[in-house]
């Protein structure tokens, strides 16, 4: 691990097995595997996001004291307006390096409690907004070398922003929606240093009377370039550049909130491109927790988590919902893309909400969610952690196809005693069942072109890989994914391109072949910036390359 001193907390690890007492694993589970990294790495992984370096940045509040991580030589953070340590020598900010599986701390100098972020086409991580004196920070990570350090911009935002969701636009800008108390949007960079924010009435049209559950808006970039933006139970396509609403789809059937505090999850599933196009552009929600869940767990009343998914195609004339039911309930659930177009239900609890202490019954067993399958043979249950991932857990995708997994804070402080879930600072990896060793003969190996490789919108690539088996041609695909900034249950940015290779799958020498395809048209389907490329053979993911779209 990368040298760093250590602060020392008592912590017992007996919980663990406690939990697996408990809440019994479900019967039936099919696959995928749990390594643990990091027993701690002393912060819990409130935020994440994976840089083009294969670093991944992790951070959590600066305000609820020491950590259990100091800061480098001697360092100390000076904050007035912090509550609990005005001189805070430990860091609240990680940098993780996969490769080497050691962690380097990072100091960040203000509040980013329940911040928002997204990768900008440089690769540089923009993380916006937060609590207190961190509400209209902005704050600048470069990629670009080893040993960067945060740079905070105090005043960027006009706007205060905390349970902001942050999306990269075409033009490479970001958008930064909402927050709390906030029914608005503005961007980074502006358009001119005047610009300020836009007024959103929809967030206010979505705002319940007792509690906002509204915060952490799910929004994604539709193939025409306006924004789908779902709030509490209802959803709009918005054109941002004219401040108009071009559409309003029918509310979730059951009416049930999806967003924080009801905390669920969503995702665009795969854009398929065909012939330079993309024919449908569908979302799925899933998870969250019903109508006055929140309320009754402020009084002790913890509900039962919601069972259901909804898909709806937003790119239809007249688009509806269709409902699915979950194998298990899930609030705080991540929902996260993998390489092979599937999605993974990962995390979170099956009893009552977000917030401080108000979940219950760990949900230690992901779901692979097969989009594609017939509606009856969607669902297939996977190994469970040991691990309970409550309130201020996250997951992020690596480059390997991994899943990475940290977090747990669902108190006011670092409580790792006396607590029903105590602070979680450890690292783990969800390994899925295509990275099972019986899976290795028909995994592919990319050859060429190498990592970091520079692409135009409609440019023909050439994509050169090994496969130990003999190659099916008809079950070959390449995919792009962005990556994502993971907090609160919600992945920003987050996108998974399939592209057309047509039937290109050509034999080019011993266990070698070549597969060729055009790159996104446009940046209404893909944003320029960097994507992880994955060649699939058999549904079974290569390691990915980095490429940049530009």
């Amino acid at each position: 691990m990368a040298s760093a001193s250590f602060i020392i907390l008592s912590a017992s690890f007996d919980y663990l097995f406690f939990a697996t007492i408990l809440y019994p694993t479900v019967v039936g589970a099919l696959g995928g595997s749990w390594l643990l990294l990091h027993p701690t790495i002393g912060i819990t992984a409130m935020h994440m996001q994976l840089l083009p370096s294969d670093r991944v940045i992790v951070f959590d509040r600066t305000d609820f004291g020491a950590s259990n991580i100091s800061l480098p030589d001697g360092k100390c953070r000076e904050d007035q307006y912090d509550y609990i340590l005005k001189n805070d020598c430990t860091a609240h900010s990680i940098e993780y390096d996969v490769a080497s599986n050691s962690i380097r701390p990072l100091m960040v100098l203000t509040d980013v409690w329940c911040s928002s972020g997204a990768l900008m086409p440089d690769g540089s991580l923009i993380q916006t907004g937060g609590f207190n004196d961190g509400d209209h920070v902005i704050r600048v990570f470069n990629n670009s070398c080893s040993s960067c350090e945060w740079e905070e911009i105090k005043s960027g935002l006009f706007r205060r922003r905390w349970y902001a969701t942050n999306h990269i636009l075409p033009d490479g800008r970001q958008i930064v929606i909402g927050g709390r108390r906030q029914y608005n949007y503005e961007f980074f960079p502006k358009a001119m240093a005047s610009e300020k924010a836009y007024s959103l009435p929809f967030l206010v049209q979505t705002n319940d009377a007792n509690i906002e559950n509204n915060l952490y808006p799910f929004v994604f970039l539709n193939t025409d370039g306006h924004l789908f933006v779902f709030a509490n139970n209802r959803a709009i396509l918005f054109d941002y550049s004219r401040n108009q609403v071009l559409k309003t789809y029918p509310e979730i059937p059951g009416g049930d909130p999806r967003n924080y505090p009801s905390t669920g999850s969503a995702v665009l599933l795969p854009l398929r491109i065909v012939n330079a196009t993309v024919a449908t552009a569908e979302i799925l929600i899933c998870g969250g927790a019903p109508k006055g869940a929140f309320m009754n767990a402020v009084n002790g009343k913890f509900d039962g988590a919601l069972n259901s998914c909804g898909r709806i195609k937003i790119s239809d004339s007249d688009p509806k919902w269709a409902m699915e039911t979950m194998p298990l309930g899930r609030v705080m659930g991540d929902m996260l893309l993998l390489p092979n177009g599937d999605v993974l239900i990962i995390n979170g609890g099956s009893n009552g909400t977000a917030g401080w202490e108000y979940g219950r019954n760990p949900v230690f067993n992901p779901v692979i969610y097969r989009h594609y399958n017939p509606s009856s043979s969607r669902f297939e249950v996977q190994n469970p952690s040991t691990i309970p991932r409550m309130y201020h857990s996250t997951a992020i995708l690596l480059r390997d196809g991994r899943i990475l997994v940290g977090g747990s804070n669902p108190h006011t402080f670092y409580n790792f005693t006396n607590v029903l879930y105590p602070t979680e600072l450890s690292l783990e990896a969800f390994s899925p069942s295509y990275l099972d060793q019986d899976s290795s003969g028909s995994r592919p190996k990319i050859i060429l072109p190498m990592t970091q490789t520079r692409i135009q919108y409609k440019q023909l690539i050439s994509v050169r890989f090994r496969v130990q088996n003999k190659v099916d041609p008809n079950t070959v695909s390449v995919t792009l994914v962005s990556p994502s900034f993971n907090t609160h249950s919600f992945s920003m940015n987050q996108r998974l391109l399939v592209l057309d290779v047509g039937n290109t799958t050509k034999v080019v020498g011993n266990l070698t072949y070549e597969v060729n395809m055009t790159a996104p048209p446009s940046g209404n389907i893909a944003p320029a910036g960097y994507y992880l490329l994955f060649v699939v053979h058999q549904d079974i993911p290569s390691e990915g390359i980095w490429v940049v779209i530009q």
